[in-house]
Protein backbone atom coordinates (compact mmCIF):
# COMPACT_ATOMS: atom_id res chain seq x y z
CA UNK A 1 0.00 0.00 0.00
CA UNK A 2 1.46 3.44 -0.67
CA UNK A 3 1.53 6.22 1.27
CA UNK A 4 -1.13 7.84 -0.22
CA UNK A 5 -3.55 4.95 -0.32
CA UNK A 6 -6.91 5.80 1.54
CA UNK A 7 -7.24 4.47 5.05
CA UNK A 8 -10.87 3.55 5.53
CA UNK A 9 -11.86 3.86 9.20
CA UNK A 10 -15.32 2.58 10.76
CA UNK A 11 -16.57 6.30 10.44
CA UNK A 12 -16.03 6.58 7.12
CA UNK A 13 -17.80 3.07 6.19
CA UNK A 14 -20.75 4.75 7.96
CA UNK A 15 -20.41 8.38 6.41
CA UNK A 16 -20.66 6.21 3.45
CA UNK A 17 -23.84 4.48 3.72
CA UNK A 18 -25.42 7.67 5.13
CA UNK A 19 -24.36 9.28 1.47
CA UNK A 20 -25.43 6.00 0.02
CA UNK A 21 -28.80 5.99 1.50
CA UNK A 22 -28.92 10.19 0.48
CA UNK A 23 -28.29 8.85 -3.06
CA UNK A 24 -31.11 5.86 -3.41
CA UNK A 25 -33.58 9.37 -2.15
CA UNK A 26 -32.29 11.93 -4.63
CA UNK A 27 -32.55 9.48 -7.28
CA UNK A 28 -35.85 7.77 -6.45
CA UNK A 29 -37.62 11.25 -6.69
CA UNK A 30 -36.66 11.37 -10.21
CA UNK A 31 -39.26 8.91 -10.60
CA UNK A 32 -41.18 8.51 -8.10
CA UNK A 33 -43.82 10.72 -8.98
CA UNK A 34 -44.51 9.75 -12.68
CA UNK A 35 -46.17 7.24 -11.79
CA UNK A 36 -49.06 9.17 -9.64
CA UNK A 37 -49.31 12.52 -12.05
CA UNK A 38 -52.95 12.11 -12.39
CA UNK A 39 -53.67 12.37 -8.80
CA UNK A 40 -51.22 15.15 -8.04
CA UNK A 41 -53.19 16.69 -11.14
CA UNK A 42 -56.49 16.91 -9.57
CA UNK A 43 -54.65 17.57 -6.04
CA UNK A 44 -53.69 20.92 -7.54
CA UNK A 45 -56.40 21.14 -10.45
CA UNK A 46 -53.66 21.68 -12.69
CA UNK A 47 -53.75 21.26 -16.72
CA UNK A 48 -52.15 18.43 -18.63
CA UNK A 49 -49.60 20.71 -19.65
CA UNK A 50 -48.99 22.48 -16.71
CA UNK A 51 -48.91 19.07 -14.65
CA UNK A 52 -45.40 17.59 -16.51
CA UNK A 53 -43.63 20.07 -15.36
CA UNK A 54 -43.64 18.71 -11.87
CA UNK A 55 -41.03 16.03 -13.30
CA UNK A 56 -39.49 18.80 -16.31
CA UNK A 57 -38.50 21.03 -13.25
CA UNK A 58 -36.95 18.42 -11.31
CA UNK A 59 -34.71 17.01 -14.23
CA UNK A 60 -33.67 20.63 -15.17
CA UNK A 61 -32.80 22.23 -11.87
CA UNK A 62 -30.93 18.66 -11.08
CA UNK A 63 -29.25 18.61 -14.42
CA UNK A 64 -27.80 21.96 -13.77
CA UNK A 65 -26.40 21.00 -10.31
CA UNK A 66 -24.75 17.77 -10.78
CA UNK A 67 -21.90 19.04 -12.62
CA UNK A 68 -21.35 22.06 -10.78
CA UNK A 69 -20.82 19.73 -7.92
CA UNK A 70 -17.91 19.34 -8.52
CA UNK A 71 -16.53 22.78 -7.61
CA UNK A 72 -18.94 23.24 -4.83
CA UNK A 73 -16.95 20.04 -3.29
CA UNK A 74 -14.23 21.40 -3.61
CA UNK A 75 -14.87 24.83 -2.18
CA UNK A 76 -17.00 23.80 0.68
CA UNK A 77 -16.18 20.25 1.19
CA UNK A 78 -17.87 16.75 0.78
CA UNK A 79 -19.36 17.38 4.34
CA UNK A 80 -20.90 21.09 4.21
CA UNK A 81 -22.20 20.16 0.40
CA UNK A 82 -23.59 17.05 1.03
CA UNK A 83 -25.29 18.26 4.29
CA UNK A 84 -26.52 21.22 2.95
CA UNK A 85 -28.00 19.27 -0.16
CA UNK A 86 -29.90 16.85 2.00
CA UNK A 87 -31.06 19.37 4.16
CA UNK A 88 -31.80 21.48 1.59
CA UNK A 89 -33.65 18.14 0.03
CA UNK A 90 -35.65 17.46 3.03
CA UNK A 91 -37.17 21.11 3.51
CA UNK A 92 -38.47 20.85 -0.04
CA UNK A 93 -39.97 18.04 -0.07
CA UNK A 94 -42.34 19.00 2.75
CA UNK A 95 -42.92 22.28 1.22
CA UNK A 96 -44.20 20.23 -2.26
CA UNK A 97 -46.55 17.90 0.18
CA UNK A 98 -48.03 21.03 1.56
CA UNK A 99 -48.29 22.73 -2.03
CA UNK A 100 -51.62 23.98 -2.99
CA UNK A 101 -50.85 24.77 -6.15
CA UNK A 102 -49.37 23.80 -9.30
CA UNK A 103 -46.74 26.59 -9.44
CA UNK A 104 -45.76 26.29 -5.67
CA UNK A 105 -45.33 22.94 -6.60
CA UNK A 106 -42.76 23.69 -9.75
CA UNK A 107 -41.04 26.17 -7.33
CA UNK A 108 -40.52 23.24 -4.79
CA UNK A 109 -39.59 20.59 -7.28
CA UNK A 110 -36.95 22.39 -8.82
CA UNK A 111 -35.51 23.57 -5.86
CA UNK A 112 -35.74 19.83 -4.68
CA UNK A 113 -33.65 18.37 -7.95
CA UNK A 114 -31.61 21.13 -7.57
CA UNK A 115 -30.14 19.99 -3.64
CA UNK A 116 -30.98 16.64 -4.54
CA UNK A 117 -27.93 16.78 -7.67
CA UNK A 118 -25.63 18.04 -5.04
CA UNK A 119 -25.75 14.34 -3.50
CA UNK A 120 -25.45 12.25 -6.71
CA UNK A 121 -21.85 12.50 -7.83
CA UNK A 122 -20.42 13.32 -3.80
CA UNK A 123 -21.32 9.37 -3.23
CA UNK A 124 -19.37 8.50 -6.67
CA UNK A 125 -16.47 10.44 -5.66
CA UNK A 126 -16.50 8.98 -2.23
CA UNK A 127 -16.62 5.99 -3.13
CA UNK A 128 -13.45 5.96 -5.25
CA UNK A 129 -11.49 8.30 -2.73
CA UNK A 130 -12.07 7.04 0.80
CA UNK A 131 -11.94 3.15 -0.31
CA UNK A 132 -9.00 1.50 -0.96
CA UNK A 133 -8.78 -0.18 -4.48
CA UNK A 134 -9.00 -4.01 -3.27
CA UNK A 135 -12.09 -2.44 -1.92
CA UNK A 136 -14.05 -1.43 -4.93
CA UNK A 137 -15.57 -4.40 -5.87
CA UNK A 138 -17.12 -4.17 -3.28
CA UNK A 139 -18.72 -0.89 -3.29
CA UNK A 140 -19.27 -0.13 -7.03
CA UNK A 141 -21.83 -2.59 -7.01
CA UNK A 142 -23.56 -0.77 -3.53
CA UNK A 143 -23.56 2.61 -5.81
CA UNK A 144 -24.51 0.91 -9.60
CA UNK A 145 -27.29 -1.08 -7.68
CA UNK A 146 -28.60 2.74 -6.06
CA UNK A 147 -28.36 4.53 -9.34
CA UNK A 148 -29.63 1.63 -11.47
CA UNK A 149 -32.28 0.46 -8.91
CA UNK A 150 -33.94 3.96 -7.71
CA UNK A 151 -35.30 4.82 -10.98
CA UNK A 152 -36.67 1.68 -11.63
CA UNK A 153 -38.43 0.57 -8.29
CA UNK A 154 -39.33 4.52 -8.52
CA UNK A 155 -42.70 4.08 -10.10
CA UNK A 156 -43.43 0.89 -7.87
CA UNK A 157 -42.71 3.08 -4.61
CA UNK A 158 -44.98 6.37 -6.34
CA UNK A 159 -47.47 3.88 -6.76
CA UNK A 160 -47.96 1.94 -3.88
CA UNK A 161 -47.99 5.42 -1.52
CA UNK A 162 -50.31 7.25 -3.65
CA UNK A 163 -52.53 4.36 -4.00
CA UNK A 164 -53.13 3.36 -0.36
CA UNK A 165 -52.21 6.56 1.74
CA UNK A 166 -52.51 10.02 -0.80
CA UNK A 167 -49.65 11.83 -3.35
CA UNK A 168 -48.58 13.81 -0.70
CA UNK A 169 -46.71 11.23 1.02
CA UNK A 170 -44.46 10.84 -2.19
CA UNK A 171 -42.95 13.58 -0.71
CA UNK A 172 -43.45 13.41 2.92
CA UNK A 173 -41.57 10.15 3.15
CA UNK A 174 -38.24 11.75 2.50
CA UNK A 175 -38.83 13.93 5.77
CA UNK A 176 -37.51 12.03 8.38
CA UNK A 177 -35.29 9.72 6.45
CA UNK A 178 -33.64 13.17 5.19
CA UNK A 179 -33.26 14.55 8.87
CA UNK A 180 -31.21 11.91 9.63
CA UNK A 181 -28.88 11.77 6.69
CA UNK A 182 -28.44 15.61 7.17
CA UNK A 183 -27.35 14.80 10.70
CA UNK A 184 -25.17 11.70 9.27
CA UNK A 185 -23.61 14.02 6.90
CA UNK A 186 -22.80 17.11 8.83
CA UNK A 187 -21.69 14.84 11.77
CA UNK A 188 -19.83 11.63 10.11
CA UNK A 189 -18.21 12.82 6.71
CA UNK A 190 -14.00 13.75 7.27
CA UNK A 191 -13.08 13.01 3.75
CA UNK A 192 -11.42 16.25 3.30
CA UNK A 193 -11.48 20.06 3.93
CA UNK A 194 -13.13 23.40 2.28
CA UNK A 195 -11.07 25.63 0.30
CA UNK A 196 -13.14 28.78 0.91
CA UNK A 197 -10.85 31.04 -1.15
CA UNK A 198 -12.42 29.25 -4.71
CA UNK A 199 -15.68 31.54 -3.49
CA UNK A 200 -13.83 34.57 -4.78
CA UNK A 201 -12.77 32.88 -8.20
CA UNK A 202 -16.40 31.49 -8.23
CA UNK A 203 -17.34 31.98 -12.42
CA UNK A 204 -20.70 33.23 -12.07
CA UNK A 205 -21.21 33.91 -15.67
CA UNK A 206 -20.34 30.35 -16.04
CA UNK A 207 -22.90 29.06 -13.99
CA UNK A 208 -25.77 31.03 -15.78
CA UNK A 209 -24.24 30.24 -18.79
CA UNK A 210 -24.28 26.62 -18.02
CA UNK A 211 -27.64 26.77 -16.28
CA UNK A 212 -28.96 28.34 -19.97
CA UNK A 213 -27.06 25.56 -21.70
CA UNK A 214 -28.30 22.74 -19.84
CA UNK A 215 -31.63 24.07 -18.27
CA UNK A 216 -32.56 24.80 -21.85
CA UNK A 217 -31.09 21.48 -23.34
CA UNK A 218 -33.19 19.69 -21.00
CA UNK A 219 -36.83 21.64 -21.58
CA UNK A 220 -35.75 21.09 -25.34
CA UNK A 221 -35.38 17.19 -25.24
CA UNK A 222 -38.59 17.00 -22.25
CA UNK A 223 -41.18 19.17 -24.18
CA UNK A 224 -39.96 18.85 -27.90
CA UNK A 225 -41.15 15.02 -28.91
CA UNK A 226 -44.76 16.31 -27.43
CA UNK A 227 -44.93 19.56 -29.59
CA UNK A 228 -43.28 18.95 -32.96
CA UNK A 229 -40.30 20.47 -31.77
CA UNK A 230 -39.22 23.46 -33.81
CA UNK A 231 -42.75 24.18 -34.72
CA UNK A 232 -43.32 25.47 -31.17
CA UNK A 233 -42.01 29.06 -31.26
CA UNK A 234 -41.12 27.75 -26.99
CA UNK A 235 -39.27 25.12 -28.00
CA UNK A 236 -37.45 27.14 -30.78
CA UNK A 237 -36.76 29.54 -28.39
CA UNK A 238 -34.95 27.69 -25.75
CA UNK A 239 -32.93 25.75 -28.66
CA UNK A 240 -31.55 29.56 -29.54
CA UNK A 241 -30.68 29.78 -25.31
CA UNK A 242 -29.26 26.11 -25.12
CA UNK A 243 -26.96 27.26 -28.25
CA UNK A 244 -25.86 30.58 -26.68
CA UNK A 245 -25.50 28.59 -23.24
CA UNK A 246 -23.41 26.01 -24.15
CA UNK A 247 -20.86 28.95 -26.65
CA UNK A 248 -20.49 30.58 -23.67
CA UNK A 249 -19.99 27.86 -21.24
CA UNK A 250 -17.36 25.85 -23.52
CA UNK A 251 -15.50 29.13 -23.91
CA UNK A 252 -15.68 29.94 -20.22
CA UNK A 253 -14.64 26.22 -19.17
CA UNK A 254 -11.49 26.50 -21.44
CA UNK A 255 -10.07 29.77 -21.08
CA UNK A 256 -10.57 30.26 -17.31
CA UNK A 257 -7.56 29.01 -14.83
CA UNK A 258 -10.35 27.96 -12.29
CA UNK A 259 -13.65 26.77 -14.34
CA UNK A 260 -16.97 26.23 -12.78
CA UNK A 261 -16.81 22.84 -14.31
CA UNK A 262 -13.32 20.87 -14.81
CA UNK A 263 -13.31 19.04 -18.27
CA UNK A 264 -9.77 17.40 -18.02
CA UNK A 265 -11.08 14.04 -16.74
CA UNK A 266 -11.78 13.85 -20.46
CA UNK A 267 -8.16 13.52 -20.92
CA UNK A 268 -8.13 9.77 -19.69
CA UNK A 269 -9.12 7.31 -22.37
CA UNK A 270 -11.12 5.15 -19.44
CA UNK A 271 -12.78 8.09 -18.37
CA UNK A 272 -14.25 9.50 -21.23
CA UNK A 273 -15.40 5.82 -23.11
CA UNK A 274 -16.33 5.18 -20.04
CA UNK A 275 -19.08 8.49 -19.99
CA UNK A 276 -19.45 8.20 -23.41
CA UNK A 277 -20.67 4.17 -22.36
CA UNK A 278 -22.91 6.14 -19.08
CA UNK A 279 -24.61 8.16 -21.72
CA UNK A 280 -25.82 4.53 -23.49
CA UNK A 281 -26.70 3.06 -20.09
CA UNK A 282 -29.00 6.03 -19.19
CA UNK A 283 -30.73 5.74 -22.69
CA UNK A 284 -31.45 1.94 -21.58
CA UNK A 285 -32.11 2.83 -17.71
CA UNK A 286 -34.34 5.63 -18.17
CA UNK A 287 -35.75 4.43 -21.63
CA UNK A 288 -37.38 1.10 -20.42
CA UNK A 289 -38.52 2.44 -17.18
CA UNK A 290 -40.79 5.05 -19.02
CA UNK A 291 -41.21 2.54 -21.94
CA UNK A 292 -42.85 -0.30 -19.70
CA UNK A 293 -45.23 1.62 -17.84
CA UNK A 294 -46.63 3.70 -20.78
CA UNK A 295 -47.14 0.10 -22.40
CA UNK A 296 -48.82 -1.02 -19.55
CA UNK A 297 -50.77 2.21 -19.18
CA UNK A 298 -51.86 2.74 -22.73
CA UNK A 299 -51.95 -0.92 -23.66
CA UNK A 300 -53.62 -2.75 -20.92
CA UNK A 301 -55.08 0.08 -19.05
CA UNK A 302 -53.52 -0.80 -15.16
CA UNK A 303 -53.36 1.78 -12.92
CA UNK A 304 -50.34 2.55 -11.10
CA UNK A 305 -50.38 -0.09 -7.86
CA UNK A 306 -50.77 -2.54 -10.83
CA UNK A 307 -47.90 -0.83 -13.14
CA UNK A 308 -45.82 -1.00 -9.85
CA UNK A 309 -46.27 -4.60 -9.34
CA UNK A 310 -45.60 -5.39 -12.72
CA UNK A 311 -42.46 -3.81 -12.81
CA UNK A 312 -40.77 -4.56 -9.86
CA UNK A 313 -39.83 -7.57 -10.92
CA UNK A 314 -36.50 -5.48 -13.05
CA UNK A 315 -35.30 -4.24 -9.60
CA UNK A 316 -35.69 -7.43 -7.97
CA UNK A 317 -33.31 -8.55 -10.17
CA UNK A 318 -30.94 -5.67 -9.95
CA UNK A 319 -30.67 -6.43 -6.21
CA UNK A 320 -29.95 -10.16 -6.73
CA UNK A 321 -27.48 -9.75 -9.42
CA UNK A 322 -25.27 -6.93 -7.34
CA UNK A 323 -23.17 -9.36 -5.22
CA UNK A 324 -22.75 -11.48 -8.17
CA UNK A 325 -21.30 -8.59 -10.18
CA UNK A 326 -18.74 -7.68 -7.05
CA UNK A 327 -18.00 -11.26 -7.14
CA UNK A 328 -17.26 -11.07 -10.95
CA UNK A 329 -15.56 -7.48 -11.16
CA UNK A 330 -12.37 -9.02 -9.31
CA UNK A 331 -11.83 -12.23 -11.18
CA UNK A 332 -13.06 -11.76 -14.39
CA UNK A 333 -11.98 -8.93 -17.30
CA UNK A 334 -13.98 -6.12 -16.49
CA UNK A 335 -14.37 -5.45 -20.39
CA UNK A 336 -15.91 -8.84 -20.95
CA UNK A 337 -18.21 -8.24 -18.15
CA UNK A 338 -19.07 -4.78 -19.84
CA UNK A 339 -19.54 -6.99 -23.31
CA UNK A 340 -22.04 -9.58 -21.40
CA UNK A 341 -24.20 -7.06 -20.01
CA UNK A 342 -24.69 -4.83 -23.85
CA UNK A 343 -25.28 -8.09 -24.61
CA UNK A 344 -27.66 -8.98 -22.59
CA UNK A 345 -29.65 -6.08 -22.77
CA UNK A 346 -29.92 -6.00 -26.36
CA UNK A 347 -31.14 -9.72 -25.87
CA UNK A 348 -33.76 -8.10 -23.64
CA UNK A 349 -35.14 -5.82 -25.53
CA UNK A 350 -35.24 -7.95 -28.53
CA UNK A 351 -37.81 -10.62 -26.83
CA UNK A 352 -39.70 -7.73 -26.62
CA UNK A 353 -40.09 -7.05 -30.25
CA UNK A 354 -42.54 -10.29 -30.42
CA UNK A 355 -45.19 -7.84 -28.13
CA UNK A 356 -48.89 -7.93 -28.65
CA UNK A 357 -51.90 -6.15 -27.02
CA UNK A 358 -52.26 -9.10 -25.00
CA UNK A 359 -48.66 -9.17 -23.32
CA UNK A 360 -49.20 -8.99 -19.33
CA UNK A 361 -47.13 -10.11 -16.08
CA UNK A 362 -46.39 -13.77 -17.52
CA UNK A 363 -44.82 -12.60 -20.73
CA UNK A 364 -42.99 -9.46 -19.85
CA UNK A 365 -41.15 -11.50 -16.58
CA UNK A 366 -37.91 -12.80 -18.89
CA UNK A 367 -37.27 -9.85 -20.65
CA UNK A 368 -37.57 -7.55 -16.89
CA UNK A 369 -35.24 -10.37 -15.33
CA UNK A 370 -32.45 -9.85 -17.90
CA UNK A 371 -32.76 -6.31 -18.40
CA UNK A 372 -32.14 -5.80 -14.72
CA UNK A 373 -29.49 -8.50 -14.59
CA UNK A 374 -27.81 -6.81 -17.50
CA UNK A 375 -28.08 -3.42 -16.35
CA UNK A 376 -25.73 -4.92 -12.88
CA UNK A 377 -23.48 -6.37 -14.97
CA UNK A 378 -22.52 -3.60 -17.20
CA UNK A 379 -23.21 -0.63 -14.58
CA UNK A 380 -20.39 -2.11 -11.94
CA UNK A 381 -17.47 -2.40 -15.02
CA UNK A 382 -18.38 1.38 -16.03
CA UNK A 383 -17.93 2.77 -13.03
CA UNK A 384 -14.68 0.93 -12.00
CA UNK A 385 -13.36 1.60 -15.32
CA UNK A 386 -14.21 5.46 -15.69
CA UNK A 387 -13.55 6.37 -12.20
CA UNK A 388 -11.11 3.87 -10.98
CA UNK A 389 -7.89 5.70 -13.04
CA UNK A 390 -8.66 9.20 -12.20
CA UNK A 391 -6.71 10.70 -9.94
CA UNK A 392 -7.88 11.95 -6.55
CA UNK A 393 -7.55 15.45 -7.46
CA UNK A 394 -10.02 14.81 -10.94
CA UNK A 395 -12.31 12.45 -9.28
CA UNK A 396 -14.97 15.59 -8.07
CA UNK A 397 -15.04 16.64 -11.02
CA UNK A 398 -14.80 13.93 -12.89
CA UNK A 399 -17.71 12.09 -10.69
CA UNK A 400 -20.32 14.90 -11.86
CA UNK A 401 -19.36 15.05 -15.18
CA UNK A 402 -19.85 10.60 -15.53
CA UNK A 403 -23.02 11.11 -13.69
CA UNK A 404 -24.24 14.18 -15.75
CA UNK A 405 -23.77 11.82 -18.94
CA UNK A 406 -26.14 9.05 -17.52
CA UNK A 407 -29.05 11.58 -17.03
CA UNK A 408 -28.34 13.72 -20.62
CA UNK A 409 -28.04 10.20 -22.24
CA UNK A 410 -31.42 9.27 -20.29
CA UNK A 411 -32.83 13.10 -21.42
CA UNK A 412 -32.04 12.03 -25.38
CA UNK A 413 -33.40 8.62 -25.37
CA UNK A 414 -36.61 9.81 -24.06
CA UNK A 415 -37.00 12.49 -26.77
CA UNK A 416 -35.78 9.94 -29.37
CA UNK A 417 -38.38 7.26 -27.64
CA UNK A 418 -41.52 10.07 -27.67
CA UNK A 419 -40.71 11.15 -31.02
CA UNK A 420 -40.23 7.15 -32.29
CA UNK A 421 -43.55 6.47 -30.60
CA UNK A 422 -45.56 9.72 -32.38
CA UNK A 423 -44.28 9.27 -36.01
CA UNK A 424 -44.14 5.47 -36.28
CA UNK A 425 -47.42 5.58 -34.24
CA UNK A 426 -48.79 7.77 -37.04
CA UNK A 427 -47.37 5.66 -39.71
CA UNK A 428 -48.51 2.21 -38.93
CA UNK A 429 -51.42 3.46 -38.39
CA UNK A 430 -51.80 5.19 -41.53
CA UNK A 431 -51.18 1.13 -43.42
CA UNK A 432 -53.42 -0.34 -41.50
CA UNK A 433 -56.11 2.20 -42.20
CA UNK A 434 -55.44 1.51 -45.40
CA UNK A 435 -55.95 -2.18 -45.76
CA UNK A 436 -59.14 -1.82 -44.11
CA UNK A 437 -61.18 -1.67 -47.27
CA UNK A 438 -64.42 -3.56 -48.41
CA UNK A 439 -62.64 -5.36 -50.50
CA UNK A 440 -60.71 -7.30 -47.01
CA UNK A 441 -62.87 -9.98 -46.19
CA UNK A 442 -61.72 -10.37 -42.87
CA UNK A 443 -61.67 -6.72 -42.07
CA UNK A 444 -66.04 -7.25 -43.24
CA UNK A 445 -65.94 -10.28 -40.97
CA UNK A 446 -65.14 -8.66 -37.79
CA UNK A 447 -66.97 -6.03 -38.57
CA UNK A 448 -70.11 -7.38 -38.55
CA UNK A 449 -69.07 -9.33 -35.71
CA UNK A 450 -69.18 -6.50 -33.81
CA UNK A 451 -71.98 -4.83 -35.44
CA UNK A 452 -74.01 -7.84 -34.34
CA UNK A 453 -72.88 -7.63 -30.93
CA UNK A 454 -73.73 -3.86 -30.15
CA UNK A 455 -77.34 -4.24 -32.18
CA UNK A 456 -78.32 -7.25 -29.67
CA UNK A 457 -77.52 -4.93 -26.71
CA UNK A 458 -79.87 -2.28 -28.79
CA UNK A 459 -77.38 0.18 -29.86
CA UNK A 460 -76.26 1.49 -33.29
CA UNK A 461 -74.33 -1.67 -34.45
CA UNK A 462 -72.77 -0.19 -37.71
CA UNK A 463 -71.17 3.30 -36.08
CA UNK A 464 -70.30 1.86 -32.73
CA UNK A 465 -68.59 -1.07 -35.07
CA UNK A 466 -66.52 1.24 -36.78
CA UNK A 467 -65.30 3.32 -33.63
CA UNK A 468 -64.60 0.08 -32.07
CA UNK A 469 -62.40 -1.14 -35.48
CA UNK A 470 -61.24 2.50 -35.70
CA UNK A 471 -59.57 1.91 -31.68
CA UNK A 472 -58.61 -1.52 -32.12
CA UNK A 473 -56.69 -0.52 -35.21
CA UNK A 474 -55.46 2.62 -33.27
CA UNK A 475 -53.65 0.19 -30.77
CA UNK A 476 -52.30 -2.19 -32.81
CA UNK A 477 -50.56 1.22 -34.30
CA UNK A 478 -49.41 1.64 -31.19
CA UNK A 479 -48.21 -1.98 -30.26
CA UNK A 480 -46.50 -2.08 -33.49
CA UNK A 481 -44.26 1.35 -32.40
CA UNK A 482 -43.07 -0.07 -29.33
CA UNK A 483 -41.88 -2.90 -31.06
CA UNK A 484 -40.41 -0.29 -33.56
CA UNK A 485 -38.11 1.21 -30.32
CA UNK A 486 -37.01 -2.12 -28.45
CA UNK A 487 -36.01 -2.98 -32.00
CA UNK A 488 -33.74 0.15 -32.01
CA UNK A 489 -32.79 -0.06 -28.27
CA UNK A 490 -31.30 -3.82 -29.74
CA UNK A 491 -29.27 -2.19 -32.19
CA UNK A 492 -27.53 0.02 -30.43
CA UNK A 493 -26.55 -2.06 -27.33
CA UNK A 494 -25.70 -4.73 -29.93
CA UNK A 495 -23.76 -2.63 -32.18
CA UNK A 496 -21.63 -0.94 -28.49
CA UNK A 497 -21.55 -4.15 -27.23
CA UNK A 498 -18.31 -4.47 -29.68
CA UNK A 499 -16.78 -1.24 -28.51
CA UNK A 500 -15.95 -2.24 -24.49
CA UNK A 501 -13.06 -3.25 -25.43
CA UNK A 502 -11.91 0.31 -26.32
CA UNK A 503 -11.23 0.60 -22.61
CA UNK A 504 -7.54 -0.05 -21.28
CA UNK A 505 -7.39 -3.07 -19.28
CA UNK A 506 -7.42 -2.04 -15.76
CA UNK A 507 -4.86 -2.68 -12.77
CA UNK A 508 -5.32 -5.29 -10.59
CA UNK A 509 -7.47 -4.67 -7.61
CA UNK A 510 -4.58 -4.06 -5.30
CA UNK A 511 -2.35 -1.75 -7.78
CA UNK A 512 -5.13 0.40 -8.74
CA UNK A 513 -4.58 4.13 -7.99
CA UNK A 514 -1.12 3.72 -7.97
Amino acid sequence: MSADEPHLTPRRAIAFVVMVFGMFMAILDIQIVSASLSEIQAGLAASPDEISWVQTSYLIAEVVMIPLSGFLARMMSTRYLFALSAAGFTISSFLCATSTSIEEMILWRALQGFLGGGMIPSVFAAAFTIFPPSKRNVVSPIIGLIATLAPTVGPTVGGYLSYTLSWHWLFLVNVLPGIGVTLGAFFLIDFDRPNWSLFERFDWWGLLSLAAFLGGLEYVLEEGPGNDWLADETVAVFVVVTLVGGIVTFYRVLTRDEPIVDLSAFGNVNFAVGSAFSFVMGIGLYGLTYLYPLYLASIRGYDSLMIGETVFVSGLAMFVTAPIAGFLAGRVDLRLMLLVGFVGFAVSTWMLTGMTAEWDFQELLVPQILRGMSLMLSMVPINNLALGTLSRDKMKGGSGLFNLMRNLGGAVGLAVINTQLSDRGALHYDRLREAITWTNDEAMRQLSLMAGNLSSRGLDGQTGALAQMAARVRQQATVMSFIDVFLMLSVLFAGLAVTAFLMRAPQQAGGGGH
